[in-house]
């Protein structure tokens, strides 16, 4: 009830306008018309002239496309960061204890997220913060002299990684820990090289549970907002923010078109969930 109230609530307000007629304008008003006739002819002009246009999605479409780009490298970089640790802990013959401790720490950290977890960046790689003052004084490397900054693409993707490797160690550890140990003797006495165990039996199998944890990560970060809001407050366009912004702004306040970009938002990551669950079951047919 409490999951599917406030979704039908979100479609049927996508569909209506201030006075609760039903109207498709929320629906169009998220692709803009107008403006992205224009994105498309600039991109054809483009591609006829070979010459950067500097073509602009309209801002809707744009902050749809930055938040699908962060969450995908955010949940990419957390995927195979958190598989290797998971593999290390549990085949890397590790004492017990480091693993007991490593899932403890990421089940900690993956919940590890908001106003705390911007804070945390900012104190430690803002302009005045703890690790950019010691590159910069003790190695006399300015990492925003190069380009980094904290409030860009790369700054909230890395903040987002923070809690996006541990979600992965928690959720793939299982899979790693259902490879079982018949399988590598099988393999190692038909002569096959540990190299050739790793690429014809443990990646096909864990291959699915990976591909659905990924796409639950995409997921994850794609529908977090309390992070990014605290961490680049509106000087990053993203889906999240920008559905804050016509639900409780004071300049752009259109509720009905809020709703659609949450019905929009409620389209992608209901498809992701579907891909996640549609792999967790075939991966459940080796692991069992």
């Amino acid at each position: 009830m409490f999951l599917v109230l406030p979704t039908l609530y979100l479609v049927l307000g996508a569909f209506q306008n201030a006075a609760g007629t039903f109207t498709f304008d929320n629906i169009v008003g998220i692709f803009d018309p107008p403006n992205l006739s224009n994105y498309i002819q600039c991109q054809y002009d483009s591609w006829i002239s070979w010459v950067d246009g500097n073509c602009r999605l309209p801002t809707i479409l744009a902050a749809y496309w930055i938040s699908i780009k962060i969450s995908l490298a955010s949940s990419l970089i957390g995927a195979f960061a958190g598989l290797a640790i998971a593999i290390a802990i549990v085949r890397g013959g590790l004492p017990n204890w480091i693993r007991s401790a490593t899932l403890t720490f990421s089940g900690v950290a993956s919940n590890f997220a908001g106003v705390p977890l911007a804070f945390a960046f900012l104190a430690t790689l803002g302009r005045l913060g703890l690790a950019t003052v010691i590159l910069n004084t003790v190695f006399g490397l300015n990492i925003y002299a190069h380009g980094f900054n904290i409030l860009s693409f790369w700054g909230l993707t890395l903040t987002y990684v923070y809690f996006q490797i541990p979600l992965m160690v928690v959720i793939i550890t299982p899979a790693i820990d259902g490879l079982k140990k018949e399988w590598g003797e099988a393999a190692a006495t038909l002569g096959a090289t540990t190299a050739q165990y790793w690429r014809m039996v443990v990646i096909p199998v864990i291959w699915p549970s990976f591909l659905g944890t990924v796409i639950l990560l995409f997921a994850n970060a794609f529908g977090a907002i309390a992070t990014a809001y605290a961490l680049t407050g509106s000087s990053l366009n993203i889906i999240p923010i920008v559905l804050y912004a016509q639900i409780r702004g004071d300049v752009l306040h259109n509720p009905h078109l809020g709703y659609a970009i949450a019905f929009g938002m409620i389209v992608i990551t209901g498809l992701a969930n579907v891909f996640y669950i549609w792999f967790r079951t075939r991966s459940e047919r080796w692991l069992k």
